[in-house]
């Protein structure tokens, strides 16, 4: 549910800002830096969840469509005319909608959803609106809109379409799910993720029921109802706010599953959807991981190549195998383990193994912040000065200069342990997982194995479960993936896509999250013709 921060649909000027999309993993003191885990699947709020596949099924359940008609007490949900106001950011709009806290109780509460867009510049006829969302789950997608999709995605795009947010329920501006002061969750960041005997375990373990409680003492009702599903609903409701007939839309990493169970949900309203760097829905927490897991160790096989071919790489020379050089990170995040760095920040913080991990992990979503991770490990590893990989950690987790934390984290927990049951539930699961998550990645895989106990003291319990998504009788759906994805694997994009009845795979033979404006020309051409003329690439049709 990352970290929020990889490429975007966006042309980036050669060494400018990236945009960043992300898929994060269950809100662990090593971070979210795990990516997230998410998934999926019915939730609350879907009168019609799927039941639990029994173990003679062969595949999950599909997720089944709503009813066309509008039921009368959502009606008026549907008849918001938005008060657009200027918000702050020149060229943009902001507004709120209001959609029902419970679908199954439309009248126990609201939750206010704040929406924000960017009119149509033309020339040419305007083809609606175009909603777009950056992962997480999370991430503020109309922060995304206000600093990237709405001033870098193509021109021609957005001379056609009004670009346009919302922020889900429970995420930035949209009633957001607090945990922890600011200073508790410095705290939280540091613990130890992966304990070494019985009361770094018990310390660890304080740690998640710490941050679990944290999150249910908030706000619980809305805690209970910030599921993918509902999510997904409050989006149609978007769209009728908007005008449109149909949600055309563009989701990166998370954005994909928000998208794909849109479609499921909704698939006689589902316009152009592009879907990129895609979640399986069908899989468990458990396999969800450990995908990922191994998603992480292909690209460090691919960073680790890439440096020991530079010079003064700290992890090794031209000779050096990847392994070798994964040998050498392990060693060194031992060494934090025992003896963190100094950083010099202000608040007194040291770097150790899983600030260390996370500050990693960041940089594993795009291989244009490879020189950065390179020489923030020449700096640690060489000059024993932690700060330039704290900053890598800082960013993942939206930790600003003051100190201060957006709340990703929190949102992304709260929607990650709603929709899916916990991949594990005891540390003794932990201890027996840990050889194959050991095996996925030999240099992340203890620490991703500890983060997935986060969502075992939870203080609500999950409402979803794997499922298919068919979206049968919608328009032809794009499923972007890129064959080196760390955090969502390219068999996953391969998977959502053949479940769609209309689903079209687009590869893109690369490293890095995501495809969409991170320089292939073929990837930019293919979507920006789908979303400007409606015509879909081939099914199959590969990138570089």
């Amino acid at each position: 549910m990352d970290l929020r921060r990889p490429p975007a649909p966006r042309i980036p000027s050669p060494g400018g800002p990236r945009p960043s999309r992300r898929f994060l993993t269950r809100g662990t003191p090593l971070a979210a830096a795990l990516a997230l885990l998410l998934s999926a699947a019915c939730s609350s709020g879907h009168s019609a969840t799927p039941a639990a596949p029994s173990p003679a099924q062969a595949a999950p359940a599909a997720l089944a469509a709503l009813p066309r008609s509008t039921p009368p007490a959502l009606t008026p949900y549907y008849s918001q005319k938005p008060a657009w106001r200027a918000c702050g950011v020149p060229g943009f709009q902001c507004a709120t909608v209001k959609a029902p806290l419970d679908y199954d109780k439309p009248s126990a509460g609201d939750v206010r959803l704040a929406v924000a867009r960017k009119k149509a510049t033309g020339p040419g006829k305007r083809l609606g609106s175009l909603l777009v969302n950056p992962g997480g789950p999370g991430g503020s997608a109309i922060g995304y809109l206000q600093q990237f999709a709405g001033i870098g995605y193509p021109a021609d795009v957005r001379a056609r379409y009004d670009m346009a947010a919302v922020d889900p329920r429970g995420v930035a501006r949209s009633e957001p799910v607090e945990c922890l002061t600011d200073r508790q969750m410095d705290a939280y960041t540091q613990t130890d993720a992966t304990p070494d005997d019985h009361a770094e375990t018990t310390k660890l373990v304080d740690a998640y029921k710490r941050f679990a409680a944290g999150c249910g003492k908030h706000d619980p009702k809305l805690l209970r109802h910030v599921s993918t599903v509902e999510a997904a609903r409050d989006m149609d409701i978007v769209r009728a706010a908007l005008g449109d007939k149909k949600l055309n839309y563009v989701g990166a990493s998370y954005g994909t599953f928000l998208g794909a169970t849109y479609a499921g949900l909704f698939p006689d309203r589902a316009g152009r959807l592009v879907l990129d760097g895609a979640m399986d829905p069908s899989l468990s927490a458990r396999e969800l991981n450990e995908d990922q897991t191994a998603g992480f160790e292909t690209a460090f096989q691919s960073f680790a190549k890439d440096c020991v071919r530079r010079s003064g790489c700290p992890l090794g020379t031209a000779g050096t195998t990847p392994a070798q050089a994964g040998d050498h990170l392990e060693a060194f995040f031992r060494h934090l383990d025992a003896k963190p760095l100094k950083t010099g920040d202000a608040d007194g913080r040291t770097l150790g193994e899983s600030l260390a991990t996370t500050g990693v992990i960041a940089a594993m979503y795009d291989e244009a912040a490879w020189p950065q991770l390179r020489r923030a490990l020449t700096s640690a590893m060489k000059d024993k000065d932690g700060a330039a990989l704290l900053a890598l950690s800082d960013s993942y987790y939206e930790r600003d200069a003051d100190g201060h934390y957006t709340n990703l984290m929190y949102a992304n927990a709260a929607v990650n342990c709603l929709d899916l049951p916990p991949a594990v539930r005891t540390p003794d699961e932990v201890d027996k997982a840990l050889p194959a998550f050991e095996k996925a990645s030999p240099v992340f895989g203890p620490s991703l194995a500890w983060a997935s106990l986060t969502c075992a003291y939870w203080p609500v319990e999950p409402t979803g479960k794997p499922h298919r998504i068919e979206a049968k009788g919608a328009a032809p759906i794009v499923v972007v993936g890129t064959t080196r994805d760390p955090a969502t694997p390219y068999r996953w994009a391969k998977s959502l896509a053949a479940q769609l009845s209309s689903g079209r795979l687009l590869t893109y033979e690369g490293d890095g999250h995501t495809a969409y404006g991170r320089g292939s020309r073929c990837i930019d051409t293919a979507i920006n013709t789908y979303l400007l003329h409606g015509t879909p690439p081939t099914d199959g049709k590969r990138c570089t």
